[in-house]
């Protein structure tokens, strides 16, 4: 059994999907609890300084249940490889990669992933609307470059529709996907540390799984695994690891498709932090593949790593030899030209297992 940990569990945040990362965050808390860990809760906000917030913590590892931008986008793992706390989840670059949906569709083209056709419009293109979509057609989806939980997507079959929903999109990101609409069934892959976990079918009762089929409770049929022909089911796990490989992934992934009756499967996106609440995809996929959720937490958070970082623990003792070193300061000519360095609230030393 792994030994104990001071684990920060960073939740909250800024984004639109702020309620539904505290109820990640405070499952993941239970777990990790269960599990014998101490936990910190690390709640973020419009009145946190993260840096404060997380430094101040004096963690071992951080688990990261952040939805949406500032947090799944590249941003709080920067800080946390600056900070040397080892975290869950992909790096900055494959998280940033991911969150941003042009970017990601880029990378598919380029790693001949088939995702729906699209194209891209931003708010200062609004009058223009009519040209840019031109012969594109209908129906389309209309989502949020840079927004998570399915917030802002709409359907639309015809030019008002269009209209009125590039403006709710426009609510959540200045840049927005207008996508062709595919018929056919929504499957979620679950990824673990570049295992293929297996693939579940959603069946929304309204027939899009827009944000309320995702997380009310009863409006939404799962289907594990997903009702594919044995050939086709290995096709789409194969595929959707393909797209968390173009995307260059780590720890738990999801993957979002689309698989069609003319035998076409099409990627939507990856996302490198999902959902673990009570109606969240990825434990429906792990508790099949034989993890229940404490063990998909301690699987996790056992990936936990930094990427380009040092450990902190590791800075702390190179600063301990250095300050009984005076000749290597003299060498470094430290004396002479000292660092600026901020310096987080004191943190308590103590003696930890590994």
């Amino acid at each position: 059994m792994t030994s104990s940990r001071r684990v920060g569990v960073v939740m909250g945040g800024t984004s639109a999907e702020r309620e539904i990362s505290l109820r990640s965050g405070l499952a993941v808390a239970e777990s990790l609890e269960r599990l014998g860990h101490e936990v910190v809760p690390v709640i973020l906000g419009d009145d946190t300084d993260a840096f404060l917030a997380i430094a101040s913590a004096d963690l071992d590892a951080a688990f990261l249940a952040l939805h949406g931008r500032l947090g799944e986008d590249g941003c709080i793992q920067g800080l946390l490889e600056l900070l040397g706390v080892p975290y869950t989840g992909s790096n900055v670059l494959a998280s940033a990669l991911a969150m941003d949906k042009l970017k990601a569709k880029e990378m598919f083209r380029l790693h001949n992933v088939p995702t729906p056709q699209y194209y891209a419009l931003d708010a200062s293109q609004l009058d223009d609307l009519d040209e840019i979509h031109g012969s594109f057609g209908y129906p389309v989806i209309v989502k949020p470059r840079r927004e998570g939980s399915s917030l802002g997507v709409a359907r639309a079959n015809g030019p008002s529709e269009l209209r009125d929903a590039v403006l709710e999109a426009l609510v959540y990101d200045a840049s927005l996907l207008v996508e062709r609409f595919v018929t056919g069934k929504e499957i979620a892959v679950g990824i673990l540390d570049g295992r293929v976990l297996g693939a579940i079918e959603i069946a929304p009762a309204g027939g899009v799984y827009d944000y309320q089929a995702k997380y009310t409770p009863g409006i939404t049929e799962y289907f594990m695994p997903a009702r594919l022909a044995p050939t086709r089911y290995r096709g789409v796990l194969n595929l959707a690891e393909r797209a968390a490989q173009a995307l260059d992934t780590h720890g738990a992934v999801r993957v979002d498709l689309l698989v069609t009756e003319s035998q076409n499967e099409y990627v939507l996106e990856v996302n490198t932090l999902p959902g673990m609440t009570e109606t969240s995809l990825l434990p429906k996929i792990a508790a099949a593949a034989g993890f229940d959720f404490d063990a998909l937490c301690a699987a996790i958070l056992e990936r936990a790593q930094l990427h380009t970082g040092v450990p902190r623990h590791a800075r702390e003792a190179q600063a301990s030899f250095i300050e009984l070193s005076p000749s290597a300061a003299q060498e470094a000519d430290v004396a002479e030209e000292p660092a600026v360095v901020s310096v987080p609230a004191k943190r308590q030393k103590r003696a930890r297992s590994a």
